[in-house]
């Protein structure tokens, strides 16, 4: 069994990340900014601060910590701290990997299917398609080098292009249980989607199988925004209202942000399943019906 020291332990992920890691036997330590339990240690990386006890005998470490993209509006400081928060943490840690002489046997790494750019199109994006030019695929690039510099000292790397994470409290399916349900904008652009457990258990199998490489971690079902509000509707059992929340209003409200909301392609997931992961929901009835 594994030692798996995760970034951003305390949140949506990083939760049940750990709670299934420790059900199969690893041993799990969080970095964290305010430690409270046993297996959680301290780091600042504003002051480039790591307690290194948190890094002994470390096998893998899971790099989740991130600000989150859809909290604030994306002003200039923000947008800073969004691409901070993600890079300069991943810089931390190869740093200290390389003090410390840590015999890392995988560096795992969060990134978004945001890098093939906030476009809605016709292409199905695999993993070897070029990045979009955007912000977030801007956003998601940086990531990417930042974890991609452990291979230079032989480290396996792994990253998860995830889509939106589909959890029974907290992330984005929370903001869309509003009252009356509606498509955004169009309603033609996709959203590709994971259930939280199906993302969890990607992550262990690239410990457990050392998987290393690139991979999309979305369902293999592609939803628009319009059957996607649909399917939830009719799963909390709430009023369904066909006409989209309009492009101007939404961009009035998020700014820039809300081209998040307004666009999106269908990704591709066959890449990790023919390797030999097979989905536990995938469909959008399925995983409403386990949240």
């Amino acid at each position: 069994m594994a030692k798996v020291l995760i970034t951003g332990g305390t949140g949506l992920i990083g939760v049940r990340l750990k709670k299934i890691l420790i059900e199969k036997n690893h041993t799990v330590v969080i970095l964290t900014r305010n430690p409270k339990n046993k297996n959680e240690f301290k780091w600042d990386p504003s002051l480039n601060h790591v307690d290194e006890k948190a890094l002994k005998n470390t096998d893998y470490i899971i790099h989740l910590a991130g600000a989150g993209i859809a909290e604030k509006r994306w002003t200039k400081k923000r947008k800073q701290v969004i691409i901070d928060s993600r890079v300069n943490t991943a810089n931390l840690l190869f740093k200290k990997v390389n003090e410390l002489n840590i015999d890392l046997k995988g560096f795992i790494s969060a990134s978004g299917v945001g890098y093939y750019g906030a476009i809605t199109s016709k292409v199905i994006f695999k993993e070897t398609a070029k990045s979009g030019t955007d912000f977030l695929a801007d956003v998601c690039q940086k990531w990417e080098e930042a974890a991609q510099q452990f291979s230079k000292k032989n480290i396996p790397v792994t990253i998860l292009r995830t889509g939106i994470v589909l959890a029974s409290k907290g992330g984005a399916l929370d903001k869309m249980k509003t009252p009356i349900i509606t498509p955004l904008g169009s309603g033609k652009q996709y959203i590709p989607w994971i259930h939280i457990d199906d993302l969890c258990h990607l992550y262990v199998k690239t410990i457990e199988h050392n998987l290393t490489g690139i991979f999309n971690a979305v369902s293999p079902e592609h939803q628009t925004s319009r059957t996607f509000s649909k399917a939830l509707a009719k799963n909390l059992k709430r009023p369904y209202l066909g006409i989209g929340v309009p492009q101007i209003a939404l961009k009035i409200l998020f700014g820039k942000l809300a081209i998040v909301l307004l666009e999106g392609s269908r990704i591709s997931p066959k890449k990790i399943e023919k390797i030999g992961y097979s989905f536990r929901f995938k469909t959008l009835k399925s995983a409403f019906n386990n949240l």
